[in-house]
C-alpha cells in the first residue's frame, strides 16, 4: 500500500494459491477483477495507484463450502490503523460479504446480492462487488445486470482515477 493510492481494493483474505505466492489476486480471481476494472497488471500492482487490503492476511483453512471466512481478530486489530494512513482513497471496492460488513456497516443489505444490487447507494465513492472468484459464475449468470450495468460504471471510474 501507499498514501497515494486513489483505488482500494477491500477484499476477504487470500485464497491457497495467493497464500503459497504472496502476490494478492495473482490468480484466476484478480483476472476477472482487473478485467472488471479495466485494467492490467502494471497498473494492478502499481501500489501509488491501487491499495490492496484484504480484511485477513493469511488462508484462513478450507470449509465445507469453500475458503472459511478470515479470522475475525485480523481486522480488528490492524485494519482501522491501516485505513487511517489511506488519506487519498477515492474508490473502494468492497470485496466479499466480510469486507462489506466493515465497510458498509448498517447500510449493508440483508443478502451479498442485494448489497450489489444497491450500488448506487454507496457510488461513487464505495463500490460492493460479488467476488469475482470463478465460484461465482453462477451467481454472475443469474445477475447479469452486474456486468451490463455495475461493470462499465466501475471501468469509467477506475480509468478516470488513474488518469
Amino acid at each position: 500500500m501507499h498514501p497515494q493510492a486513489t483505488i482500494l481494493i477491500a477484499g476477504q483474505a487470500p485464497g491457497s494459491k495467493v497464500h503459497v505466492s504472496g502476490i494478492p489476486f495473482k490468480d484466476a480471481s484478480g483476472d476477472r477483477l482487473r478485467d472488471w476494472m479495466g485494467v492490467g497488471e502494471a497498473q494492478f500492482y502499481d501500489a501509488t495507484r491501487v491499495a490492496i487490503l484484504p480484511m485477513g492476511f493469511c488462508y484462513p483453512g478450507t470449509g465445507a463450502s469453500g475458503d472459511l471466512p478470515p479470522r475475525p481478530e485480523c481486522a480488528a486489530t490492524w485494519r482501522a490503523g491501516v485505513m487511517a494512513m489511506l488519506v487519498n482513497v477515492k474508490l473502494v471496492l468492497v470485496i466479499g460479504q466480510y469486507a462489506q460488513a466493515w465497510h458498509l456497516g448498517d447500510r449493508q443489505k440483508a443478502t451479498l446480492t442485494g448489497t450489489v444490487r444497491a450500488w448506487r447507494d454507496y457510488w461513487p465513492d464505495t463500490l460492493a462487488l460479488p467476488h469475482p472468484s470463478p465460484r461465482n459464475n453462477i451467481w454472475l449468470k443469474r445477475n447479469p445486470w452486474f456486468v451490463e450495468e455495475v461493470v462499465p460504471r466501475m471501468r469509467r471510474r477506475v480509468r478516470a482515477l488513474m488518469a
